[in-house]
């Protein structure tokens, strides 16, 4: 992500539900009018429709603008460049995903037990992935900052807590670790595009590991 993200405590100093981060310019989406927001969030729809149906490599300024029926000169004043473009595609759908799981109904957001909550999250994150997979791989950082960045962090960081009210007696933030090692971008592509595992095989597989790392 191209702006500074702010830190994250450690699973041990969370007390309850992580907060919901602010990837984008602090400045930038709640200064929006009404009509301009509703026009960004057109725009990026449009552009993740084009990376779902045809790959990353059709999302150009000009494709966006006919899919979202706007002037291209519309594409370039709120984006900037086509580096801008998917960078905010990106903020856009971990915001949607973030608010899902701090805030949004069950089982994928709080008043479901745990175990259904994990089950919820690595399925969301599944399907997530099968519509923006080339755009993630894309994004994915190198083995050196992969496990620093506050957007993973709070994934594990959520799961540590699932975790723990799932699961007391197992080390949660290894364990987490473990689980978000399914989920990682990377191997979703192996498993999908290079082994031909259909993606309710995955899925499948998810919710069996949660099942059995929390003996249920």
């Amino acid at each position: 992500m191209s702006a500074v993200l702010p830190p994250f405590h450690e699973p041990e100093d969370a007390v309850g539900e992580p907060q919901l981060l602010q990837l984008g310019p602090a400045e930038d989406e709640p200064c929006l009018r009404a009509d301009a927001a509703r026009n960004r969030a057109r725009l990026l729809d449009a552009a993740a429709r084009l990376i779902a149906e045809h790959g990353v490599a059709a999302v150009t300024m000009e494709a966006v603008a006919v899919a979202a029926n706007v002037g291209k000169g519309t594409v370039f004043r709120r984006f900037g460049d086509r580096t801008g473009l998917l960078t905010a595609l990106l903020d856009h759908s971990e915001r949607k995903f973030q608010a899902a799981f701090l805030s949004g109904p069950p089982p994928l957001g709080p008043g479901a037990p745990p175990v259904e909550r994990l089950r919820a999250f690595g399925l969301a994150l599944l399907r997530r992935a099968g519509d923006e997979l080339d755009l993630q791989l894309a994004a994915e950082p190198g083995a050196d900052r992969r496990y620093l960045l506050p957007v993973r962090r709070l994934h594990h960081g959520h799961l540590v807590l699932l975790l723990r009210q799932a699961a007391p007696d197992a080390d949660a933030d290894l364990l987490a670790h473990t689980l978000m090692g399914y989920l990682n971008p990377g191997l979703i592509h192996h498993l999908t595009r290079q082994c031909g595992l259909p993606p309710a095989r995955l899925e499948a597989g998810w919710s069996d590991l949660v099942d059995r790392v929390t003996d249920c």
